[in-house]
């Protein structure tokens, strides 16, 4: 098929969809039909009871327990990336064998000894080869402690067991008293995998599997292949939801490590000084000819500002981290997600403002997970309902938060939650590789060369220093900015998942939309002289909620309408002519 238009040819094989393989079919998550909800009949057994929780599927995760929409039948041909994650029961892990972690936990305990044997190599060298007696007596001290602690902790790796049985992860731990926790593998709601430098060096990673309350059983440590396997059978095998417990997320204080990640901790305290600013300005007091603040100035201003500039950096940065968890702390106090009833969500959260927002089902669109720069490196994300009825576009900036700042695999369990089905986002279809020089080209242009440009006119105007800060810039700069356009280009991915449009892009913001494709309104495709050249596309859907429009930019000029076609069979078909006629 070829459409004769604005905007160039476009070529489809057939009607029936699209040809290039990523689309075209139901979805490309199967699971294998089970019995969800199936009662938890296992007997958890500890010293310190759980509090269990709902399990959500994670994002991306198929589960063999629960059905999808668009399944294949039993018996279907299952690609082998996904028959992976589907473990048979005769799984090695799932098992009554015991095992232990791995005996490298022993050197990863051994890292603390970095600070007090740095600490005497200074000494030593301060003092010319000759320590004094506190010296040797601070490092006698050290070398009992160490002892101590490594027969203890000798002791604890022997006597810490971990096994995944048939409906439960058990771990078994202490020295003279014995205790095993027990996890149902059901309510499971979320496997992290986390190392510090040295535990990185030595092949090593901390495993926490939590449930939907404040139970956690936490692996220290385990061998990265080990806890890689043991991470894909848990999320293969506890993916059934408990559809008694309406909760999908609730409030954690260790979620408080995300706050300084944010806007707030150097746009906070902006905010902050400006409005101080306009107060003192608005009571006639000039803030420069305060006391304290002209004192400071004569004193580090002029004469120190190696020690005034990094000093400053520092208390700002300081107080902007504060501040951001104090807000985070009020304005997510006591936060809730949860379904009220078979049509509703409910998210629900504040400290000394309590907010409360309704969402109406039959008005999902579908979600957003976002993932700013800071957040994302952190391993942080939040998400956002694409939802209509929450008011304005400013209003349903503020009223469609499902998540705050969260762990990325808290913000993939909200999205199958809210959504109710598994939704795999990774394969995506790569754009073409002209995107990525549109990228680089594009930040080149407007975020290198105008500062470098200014810096260079004033330098041959005024001082010749100028000239060499434009050089720095363009040095300092031009790395950094290639380094954002190539992650923006990486990031940039769609395809379609059963009745879902999966659309990713952004690097300063990564958002990963999942819309329903049967929200999408119009399709709007645009194309500027220089896109136009390069052969490339941006693809607008148009939904009637949320931002009401979701890009798809830089795509293929040759795949964009077959593309939407499949998205949204039927609209573009008054667009499409044979590929014999109009020429």
């Amino acid at each position: 098929m070829r459409h004769n238009g604005d905007h160039g040819p476009w070529r489809q094989e057939d009607q029936g969809g699209y040809d290039g393989g990523t689309y075209e079919g139901g979805t490309s998550n199967p699971g294998t039909p089970g019995t969800p909800g199936a009662p938890d009949t296992s007997t958890p057994h500890t010293s310190s009871p759980d509090t269990p929780g709902t399990r959500t599927p994670t994002l991306g995760v198929p589960a063999p327990g629960v059905p999808t929409r668009g399944a294949p039948a039993p018996g279907a041909r299952t690609s082998g990336r996904h028959a992976a994650r589907n473990m048979p029961p005769s799984s090695p892990a799932t098992t009554d064998t015991w095992h232990r972690p791995s005996p490298r936990t022993l050197l990863s305990h051994c890292s603390w000894l970095g600070a007090p044997l740095g600490s005497f190599i200074l000494a030593v060298l301060a003092t010319g080869g000759r320590p004094g007696a506190r010296v040797w007596i601070s490092l006698a001290v050290v070398a009992v402690v160490f002892a101590a602690l490594t027969a203890l902790g000798s002791l604890s790796w022997l006597r810490t067991h971990y096994r995944v049985t048939v409906d439960a992860l058990e771990l078994r731990t202490g020295l003279l008293t014995r205790r095993t926790k027990s996890v149902p593998l059901h309510r499971v709601r979320n496997v992290d995998l986390t190392a510090h430098p040295v535990q990185r060096a030595l092949g090593l990673v901390v495993l926490r599997a939590g449930t939907g309350g404040h139970g956690q059983v936490s692996l220290d440590a385990l061998s990265r292949a080990d806890a890689e396997r043991l991470r894909a059978e848990l999320l293969a095998r506890a993916g059934r939801m408990d559809a008694d417990d309406p909760v999908l997320s609730t409030a954690d204080p260790r979620w408080l490590r995300y706050a300084p990640l944010t806007f707030w901790v150097f746009g906070g305290v902006l905010a902050a000084a400006g409005a101080v600013w306009r107060v003192l300005d608005g009571m006639g007091i000039e803030p420069w000819r305060i006391g304290f603040v002209r004192r400071a100035f004569d004193e580090f201003g002029n004469s120190a500002l190696w020690i005034t500039v990094p000093l400053l950096i520092l208390t700002v940065t300081a107080l902007g981290t504060v501040g951001s968890v104090v807000l985070y702390a009020e304005t997510w106090w006591r936060y809730r997600l949860e379904r009220t009833d078979a049509d509703t969500l409910r998210v629900r959260h504040g400290l000394l403002t309590t907010r409360s927002v309704s969402i109406e089902r039959a008005r999902l669109r579908g979600v957003v997970l976002r993932e700013p720069l800071l957040l994302r490196t952190g391993g942080g994300a939040t998400v956002r309902a694409v939802a209509g009825g929450l008011g304005d576009r400013e209003e349903n900036r503020k009223r469609s938060t499902l998540l705050p700042p969260a762990p990325r695999s808290e913000g993939e369990h909200v999205c199958a939650g809210v959504l109710g089905e598994l939704v795999d986002t990774s394969g995506l279809r790569p754009h073409p590789p002209v995107a990525r020089r549109r990228r680089v080209v594009r930040v080149l242009l407007w975020c290198v060369l105008p500062p470098a440009v200014v810096l260079a006119v004033l330098g041959a105007l005024l001082t010749p220093v100028l000239l060499y800060c434009a050089l720095g810039w363009l040095l300092l700069s031009t790395p950094v900015a290639c380094a954002l356009a190539d992650d923006a280009y990486r990031a940039l991915g769609h395809a379609l998942r059963g009745r879902w449009l999966v659309i990713r892009s952004g690097s300063l913001t990564r958002d990963t939309v999942l819309l329903d494709r049967g929200a999408v309104l119009a399709w709007t495709f645009t194309r500027t002289p220089f896109a136009r050249r390069a052969g490339v596309v941006t693809a607008t859907a148009a939904v009637a909620a949320g931002e009401e429009a979701y890009r798809i930019r830089d795509m293929a000029a040759g795949e964009a309408a077959a593309f939407a076609n499949a998205a949204t069979p039927g609209m573009l078909r008054e667009f499409l002519v044979p590929v014999g006629e109009g020429r």
